[in-house]
């Protein structure tokens, strides 16, 4: 299923049904401060906005039993539970925590540092945004605090406070980055919206694009993006909403039911539902991750953290050529490689691109063959854009290749991956040359009927899968079923197999073969189709 790791999922089978909404972690505070998110709707939407005020339609309050008596409990935080947190950290990580708090206690609010002492050491929203600038959108930087204004200390719900202590960001911290999904999804629901109680789909669905808007805004402000040239690629407004929409597809409500399309926006979401949706789309926390520790500079310089960077945004090689700009955004990109095998993620190597080394299907088959597991990206001329992953080197031959780690995607206009069904292990095809069987390149279904198909006439095409194609349960993924090609990239993923050096046809270490076919008047389908490999500097 897009969006979910396939252990995350056996953990969730094995996971106890909840029939009622759990109670908020302790430390959580039932009425945080900071600005409300809510946003203004009329009508029926005026109603549910009431709702979550806890008011009924006369305007007056209705008591929520239950939400405030699990703080009540509670007691003092440094007596026991800020010290479990403050344990999940290593000395190094501590004393890293502890150094960020002290900085940002220093500022004035204005980027400067204050003078005399403070009877304890605090941080407020002003403070906070002069240490984070511009690494942040601003929006994000309220949310940030707002999740660590939620923190409790006392259990007695105080109200607003104007200033974060150390424990808050201690806590806050230990949730987001060490805590499972019922913690973080306590700190969530307040980033989503500061007010007490639940949220609604469309305070959901700005929150997730604020997010990914966020995770690109820091990652180009930290010279993090590994190569991809922000102006070499597309714009990622698009890619924001299309990744959102991927992930919000996994909201679901306590009876299963998804919240898609309309019926997200009025949708009201309790923490249960939060918690849920965090657990199955570990996106949500790798991106509260990167957020956090690049746009506030804690714990980001670890070994561990800089991995998780690289497993988010592959190094890009091979695209400084002037003429190329590929033909996706970060968003996407960094959804496509979330879902390739895990010893693939670290790189990208352009391989082919119809702008720079021209539309041409020999052309395409020299600079493909024999490079190792790859992505193709297409895009139609009614401006759909779609692709595969082929697990293996292509090869010229007449028998389907490729194993059930294959897959097909489309990328415009929405995010989705189209995996493996077993039904058959038409995965990956490519012939040239040949008379009597179809020559081209192919992914899933059959002869004449592929989920995903380039003729070599190049630049005509197929996606004949109505309904569904029988390899990889994808649906057409053009705009029609016949399309013509508007541009064409592959990149190799991962490192490239040694043999693409190396490896030779059979017909080059042995003569006498190759005597025979040229006596039979036959000519080597792959002459001229193999490239030398770049240098890995390029």
């Amino acid at each position: 299923m897009p969006g979910t790791l396939p252990r995350a999922a056996l953990l969730l089978a094995q996971r106890p049904i909840r029939h009622a909404a759990a109670p908020p972690p302790s430390w959580l505070a039932a009425d945080p401060a900071g600005p409300s998110f809510a946003v203004a709707r009329a009508g029926s939407e005026a109603a549910a906005a009431a709702r979550l005020r806890g008011e009924t339609e006369s305007g007056s309050a209705q008591p929520r039993p239950g939400f405030h008596h699990f703080f009540e409990k509670m007691g003092n935080v440094e007596s026991g539970c800020y010290e479990n947190h403050l344990s999940r950290f290593l000395p190094e990580e501590q004393a890293d925590i502890d150094g960020v708090f002290d900085t940002l206690a220093r500022l004035d609010g204005s980027g400067g540092v204050k003078t005399g002492k403070a009877a304890r050491k605090a941080v407020t929203l002003a403070m906070l945004k002069a240490h984070v600038q511009e690494a942040l959108p601003a929006q994000m930087t309220v949310r940030l605090y707002s999740g660590m204004n939620c923190v409790d200390l006392t259990g007695k719900s105080p109200g607003s406070s104007e200033q974060i202590v150390k424990e808050q960001f201690v806590i806050f911290m230990s949730a987001l980055l060490k805590g499972n999904a019922e913690e973080k999804s306590g700190i969530i629901m307040r980033m989503i919206s500061s007010t007490e109680g639940p949220v609604v789909g469309k305070q959901i669905q700005e929150f997730t694009e604020d997010l990914i808007t966020s995770v690109v805004h820091v990652l180009s402000y930290r010279n993090l993006l590994a190569g991809w040239n922000p102006e070499k690629t597309q714009d990622p407004a698009r890619g924001v909403k299309a990744l959102a929409s991927q992930l919000l597809s996994e909201l679901k409500l306590q009876d299963g039911k998804k919240l898609a399309g309309s019926h997200l926006m009025d949708a009201i979401c309790d923490q249960s539902t939060i918690e849920n949706w965090v657990f199955q789309v570990p996106q949500i926390s790798a991106f509260l991750g990167v957020i956090i520790r690049q746009g506030l500079l804690v714990l980001h310089s670890l070994p561990d953290q800089a991995k998780d960077i690289v497993s988010l945004v592959p190094k890009c090689k091979g695209s400084k050529g002037g003429e190329f700009v590929s033909l996706l955004d970060i968003p996407s990109i960094i959804f496509i490689n979330s879902h390739l095998p895990s010893e693939l993620q670290h790189k990208w190597r352009l391989l082919f691109s119809s702008r720079v080394h021209g539309e041409s299907f020999s052309q395409l088959c020299g600079h493909i063959i024999n490079k190792g597991p790859c992505i193709l990206i297409l895009k139609d001329m009614d401006g759909y854009i779609f692709g595969g992953f082929a697990s293996q080197s292509w090869e010229v031959k007449p028998q389907f290749q490729g194993d059930n780690r294959c897959f097909l995607f489309s990328v415009s206009p929405s995010l989705a991956v189209h995996t493996d069904t077993g039904y058959n292990d038409h995965y990956m095809y490519l012939n040239h040359g040949q008379q009597m069987i179809p020559n081209g390149l192919g992914m899933g279904g059959q002869h004449d009927y592929f989920g995903l198909w380039i003729d070599s006439d190049y630049g005509k095409g197929h996606s004949r899968a109505k309904p569904r194609c029988t390899t990889y349960n994808s649906p057409q993924l053009s705009a029609n079923e016949n399309f013509t090609l508007d541009g064409m990239e592959v990149w190799a993923v991962g490192e490239l197999p040694e043999s693409s050096v190396t490896k030779k046809s059979i017909l080059d270490t042995d003569p006498e073969a190759q005597a025979l076919l040229e006596m039979t008047g036959k000519s080597r389908q792959s002459d001229g189709l193999r490239e030398p490999i770049e240098d890995d500097d390029n």
